[in-house]
């Protein structure tokens, strides 16, 4: 294990995290703008795709990250049997769930039930499929519904927040399932579909449509919200925003076993869209 990921065992990550949400929403404008404008340069942001093109625009840093692109930056596949990406990034992995287990990188994988927190839950999974995708400080941060889903529940477990960088995701063992996370649960026209949103260091932020910030506060035990029997249920159609991340992250899909094949065109390592197809519907 190289020294820099070792060091994260030690940091005090909530902390940190916690400090950095602060810095990020800090609206002094010499500050904000000069944030923004390294992050840009560094990571080469397409400042063409987002409905503001300019610093000035936002009020501080996380807005900028969290920004909204421009109409028809993002359209989805038009196959309508296709399950789309949640997410701008790279694909970590993806692939079949072995015996409910899924697969983090060489040498390393982890369980569903210890990623979702619920036995009962894991076994809709466990010969399923999963995709993992890594958001970088580049990518656009809101995540979108792979399927038209009705909310379930949704599921805060506390954990810890190592880095979620390729780096990091190789030396650090069930990493996925040992960070901070909202599992979201949706029932779906083809059984159940979830939609796993990472927290990581210094990027742990969590908003959704339906509730708005669900992270932090940062859980100290399991915490669930059971959205059934609404009067008015929390339905969220294909390629509708979800939510996002306040400052980055990963996002994981699970779908459970012949419901849907992975794009053969996909693999890990690959840059991916919002929108393009991830799988498509088994008939």
């Amino acid at each position: 294990m190289s020294l820099l990921v070792a060091c994260q065992y030690l940091l005090p990550q909530r902390l940190l995290s916690a400090l950095m949400r602060r810095l990020t929403r800090i609206r002094w404008r010499p500050w904000k703008n000069f944030l923004i404008r390294q992050i840009a340069r560094r990571f080469n942001v397409d400042w063409s795709e987002a409905s503001y093109p300019d610093a000035d625009s936002y009020p501080h840093f996380n807005a900028f990250f969290t920004r909204a692109l421009q109409p028809g930056a993002r359209v989805a596949d038009a196959d309508p049997d296709s399950l789309l990406m949640p997410a701008d990034g790279r694909i970590s992995q993806l692939g079949r769930i072995g015996d409910g287990r899924i697969f983090q990188a060489k040498g390393f994988d982890f369980s569903v039930e210890e990623l979702l927190g619920s036995g009962d839950l894991a076994a809709n999974y466990r010969s399923g499929s999963f995709a993992t995708i890594y958001l970088s400080p580049r990518d656009y941060h809101r995540v979108h519904m792979p399927w038209t889903g009705r909310l379930q529940e949704t599921r805060h477990l506390p954990g810890r927040l190592f880095s979620v960088s390729p780096n990091t995701v190789a030396q650090v063992p069930r990493l996925f399932a040992r960070n901070e996370r909202l599992v979201c649960c949706f029932d779906t026209d083809f059984g159940p579909l979830a939609v796993v949103m990472v927290g990581a260091l210094l990027v742990s932020g969590v908003e959704t449509v339906w509730s708005g910030v669900e992270i932090p506060p940062y859980a100290h035990r399991l915490w669930v919200r059971d959205y059934r029997g609404m009067v008015k249920p929390i339905e969220i159609p294909r390629f509708a925003e979800m939510a996002r991340f306040n400052y980055g992250s990963t996002v994981i899909v699970l779908m459970p076993e012949r419901v849907a094949a992975l794009d053969p065109a996909l693999r890990s390592g690959q840059a991916v869209r919002v929108g393009q197809a991830l799988a498509h519907r088994c008939r």
